[in-house]
């Protein structure tokens, strides 16, 4: 039988499908690293822009650095914080009777029932039960400092705030609350040996371990890391200083940034010093 010429165009048919151009297949990439870089900063953009990472440590990761970790969570800041203590300690029915918990371990849901147990109403008027109340909202489980495995992607912390950028484990700035944790975190930097060779700057601000020193030295903190932030921020948009010393690095002008705040906040003595991770 005779084949209908007009269907021909109507059967199906196989396309072999051609490589790009090699400058085609350039461009795709290019564009595709374009459109990644736009990705990237735009989710800065709804973040508030370039932030640094920043650790908050003191004795118990209880009181002052958990505040310091609200207020930077709070204002958008990847942070993680730690305390340098051998044990948890919470103060108890008396000097002599403290409670006393491992880092690492039991959460601070799981010490306020227990507290809350013990007696509530003791707990509640110190403040701890008002203390846990904000840490359990803030992390799961008190961290010591000594234990961190910096490096090590924290994908387990996912609920932790703060958590977004802070998720390769390693920070820009730590802020000790005590002088004695600035000399643990100091001392313990010089231990590791600096296997990354990644400079960190560790600045302690000395803040009275109570609850109404922790809320005024958390505000400290947050305009501290504004002030590192903003400096940083310049740098890296090649802006650079804004009194004509473009040539000046970030790492070069913390001290300075330092001083300024110092003078804003002169209760609360500071401590600086440039270690490596």
């Amino acid at each position: 039988m005779a084949t209908d010429p007009r269907l021909a165009r109507h059967a199906p048919q196989t396309i072999t499908p051609q490589p790009l151009p090699q400058q085609s297949q350039q461009k795709t990439a290019v564009q595709d690293g374009a459109d990644e870089k736009a990705q990237l900063e735009s989710t800065n953009k709804e973040d508030g822009g370039f932030k640094l990472k920043f650790c908050t440590v003191c004795a118990s990761n209880q009181n002052r650095s958990m505040e310091a970790h609200l207020r930077l969570s709070s204002a958008s800041y990847p942070v993680i914080s730690f305390g340098t203590g051998s044990l948890v300690r919470l103060p108890g029915p008396s000097i002599n009777q403290p409670n006393v918990y491992s880092f690492n371990s039991k959460t601070y849901d799981e010490i306020y029932n227990e507290l809350s147990s013990k007696d509530r109403g003791l707990y509640r008027a110190n403040g701890l039960l008002n203390m846990l109340e904000r840490n359990r909202s803030v992390k799961r489980v008190p961290e010591r400092w000594q234990d961190w495995p910096v490096g090590r992607p924290r994908l387990d912390h996912e609920s932790d705030r703060g958590s977004r950028g802070s998720e390769g484990g390693v920070v820009d700035v730590v802020i000790t609350c005590e002088e004695r944790c600035w000399d643990a975190v100091v001392d313990n930097l010089l231990e590791r040996g600096s296997p990354m060779n990644k400079p960190v700057h560790v600045i302690n601000v000395d803040i009275k371990d109570n609850h109404e020193e922790a809320l005024v030295g958390g505000n400290a903190i947050l305009d501290l890391a504004d002030s590192l932030n903003e400096a940083a921020r310049l740098e890296r948009e090649g802006d650079g200083w804004k009194g004509g010393e473009g040539d000046r690095s970030f790492d070069t002008r913390v001290p300075e940034i330092l001083a300024e705040w110092q003078e804003r906040w002169p209760n609360l003595p500071a401590l600086w010093t440039l270690a490596w991770f």
